[in-house]
């Protein structure tokens, strides 16, 4: 089966391959567009989008798309990518001596060697409890460049780490792709085939 990711994430892609699947990537750059401001449907929205797009683009039989989006939320607040590091200081100081969640949803489509299209979307939700930061450990984690491309403003498999206190859920899922729970949903809708 040909498995395409609508991701340009090379951390998706790592998460994939470290469970035995080796996609194709081809990231959606469709514009994302969502009315909601609920953390769980927003992410949901995106992934479909993101799924969609590339579905639309592929002709054959025997593929799965996979498209997903993660975001993370505290008190209720959407945080996305910062925009400088002034943003991503200010992200970060938000999160420290709290706890936050962080929300992928992912969309699977499935078209199978008879033509027949499934597809399912779904929402994993992870919390995270990070320590009380000093100012100086702040300013120096904003200024280290790596929180620039991540949702948050940081990265949990990365410097970040020496900052969590404990997460409940999917660690995967806060790297970006929920890989369990992808398995059980790509085992159901397509009749037990991984590969």
């Amino acid at each position: 089966m040909r498995i395409i990711l609508a991701s340009g994430s090379p951390r998706r892609k790592e998460l994939l391959e470290q469970i035995g699947i080796t996609p194709e990537v081809m990231p959606s750059h469709k514009e994302e567009k969502t009315e909601s401001r609920i953390p769980d449907e927003v992410v949901r929205e995106l992934s479909a989008q993101k799924a969609e797009d590339i579905a639309g683009r592929l002709a054959g039989t025997g593929l799965l798309v996979i498209g997903a989006d993660t975001v993370v939320a505290s008190e209720g607040r959407i945080l996305g990518k910062p925009g400088s590091q002034e943003e991503a200081y200010r992200m970060i100081a938000s999160l420290a001596g709290k706890c936050h969640q962080v929300y992928t949803g992912v969309t699977l489509i499935y078209v199978d060697e008879a033509g027949d299209r499934r597809s399912c979307t779904f929402a994993e939700e992870t919390n995270v409890y990070v320590f009380p930061m000093e100012e100086e450990e702040i300013r120096a984690y904003a200024a280290c460049g790596e929180p620039m491309d991540k949702a948050g403003a940081y990265g949990i498999q990365g410097r970040f780490a020496a900052y969590v206190e404990k997460i409940e859920g999917d660690y995967n899922n806060v790297v970006g792709l929920p890989v369990g729970r992808l398995c059980q949903e790509i085992k159901r809708l397509t009749g037990g085939k991984k590969r």
